[in-house]
């Protein structure tokens, strides 16, 4: 259960890093302040942790409930990752981010979710349930929430050291890193999922 493992770690950092695309969002946040709206990076990082730790547990329970597998909803979860990697190559949206609230603050929404904890988030936690030991993905979700934490609490000093042409180039980058791994999730849970409903499987 507590099985720490270095490359686990970096391959679910990377795989949330480009989920929750921090950097890629910086015209958004920037945008929010624009409107006056306030931004909380430590309750953003904190509420995201909780939300994110909390799902990759009560996800697995909410699967086994509906007598349903990890590797079937890694591979429903592997579509959904291909469409969120080619709404990030093609610039094709998905996803709106409609904020309707009329609270100053958009801390927890639309920030927290769908931003950073939303429903890409939730697929990616759950399908790599079949890859890697929970500690790991725990790990990595921290480390992604640190980068979130100072993204925000540094915005300007991101802008100026992006730009718009490097945070779209980030995009563009880990989209097809996004889509590499969602081909990789497909085929290794697919034969699984097969056999399982084959009567094959172990």
């Amino acid at each position: 259960m507590f099985s720490l493992n270095v490359v686990e770690i970096i391959s679910a950092f990377l795989v949330l890093f480009a989920i929750i695309d921090v950097t890629g969002s910086v015209p958004i946040f920037l945008n929010l302040r624009s409107q006056d709206k306030t931004i909380h990076p430590q309750k953003a990082a904190f509420y995201s942790l909780i939300i994110m730790v909390g799902f990759l547990f009560i996800g697995e329970w909410i699967l086994k409930l509906f007598q349903l597998d990890i590797s079937a909803f890694a591979v429903a979860g592997a579509f959904v990752l291909l469409i969120l990697s080619i709404e990030m190559i093609f610039g094709v949206e998905i996803f709106r981010n409609d904020n309707t609230s009329t609270d100053n603050s958009s801390t927890l929404f639309p920030v927290v979710f769908p931003l950073i904890a939303g429903p890409g988030s939730f697929t990616t936690l759950l399908s790599m349930r079949a890859e890697y030991h929970s500690i790991n993905i725990i790990m990595a979700v921290f480390l992604n929430l640190v980068i979130v934490y100072l993204v925000l609490r540094y915005l300007d000093l991101v802008k100026r050291l992006l730009g718009e042409s490097g945070a779209y180039i980030l995009r563009k980058f880990f989209g097809v890193i996004l889509m590499a791994i969602a081909v990789k999730l497909l085929t290794s849970n697919l034969s699984t999922l097969i056999a399982s409903v084959n009567g094959t499987g172990p």
